[in-house]
């Protein structure tokens, strides 16, 4: 078998710039290339990424989001207003940030006492404020002339009794409202 020279005195051409250089310092890159030691290119690390795990599914023992039961909000003292409009009366409600959404059913409770909630006392000749099946309500505040403003802090209904003035604030203290039948 033939010995292969070892190329003292050889040059070659740099596969990269076109250059030469002697043989002996010339290496193979990693792309296949045969380049000068001086010119080598390393291999980006994206092109050979780390393995990795694919991300977990699910937890053991998950348990679902609990809802939490609508729960009694107290309000401010007198939170009531009475409003007469085209021959019905609606009540306003200030109840602050009482997340509430049109149509929904709210239950009015007052003060508490030994044997549990009282009736809220009647103002202005509206005794149905108490009503045990609730009041349908919308958020806003309506006023004599039936506009619906949009404040956040309140809602109102339309009460089954007739106001004898209108735009007159009561309640007391000590009320709040809340779902119609409470839980716990």
């Amino acid at each position: 078998m033939a010995t292969l020279s070892k190329g003292k005195y050889a040059q070659a051409i740099s596969d990269q710039s076109g250059m030469a250089f002697p043989y002996n310092e010339m290496v193979t890159q990693w792309d296949g290339l045969f380049v000068h030691y001086s010119e080598v290119d390393p291999k980006h690390p994206q092109l050979e990424p780390k393995p990795t795990q694919a991300d977990g599914q699910g937890l053991p023992k998950a348990r679902p989001d609990r809802v939490e039961p609508p729960v009694l909000i107290l309000l401010q003292n007198n939170p009531f207003q009475t409003i007469k409009y085209s021959g019905n009366t609606y009540v306003n409600v200030y109840s602050q940030n009482h997340g509430r959404s049109t149509g929904d059913v709210v239950r009015l409770y007052g003060p508490t006492d030994a044997d549990g909630f009282t009736n809220v006392p009647t103002f202005d000749g509206v005794s149905d404020i108490s009503n045990a099946s609730g009041f349908t309500i919308t958020v806003g505040k309506i006023d004599s002339s039936g506009n619906v403003s949009k404040p956040s802090n309140y809602f109102y209904f339309q009460s089954s009794d007739t106001a004898i003035n209108g735009n007159i604030q009561g309640g007391g203290s000590s009320c709040s409202a809340g779902p119609v039948t409470l839980e716990g």
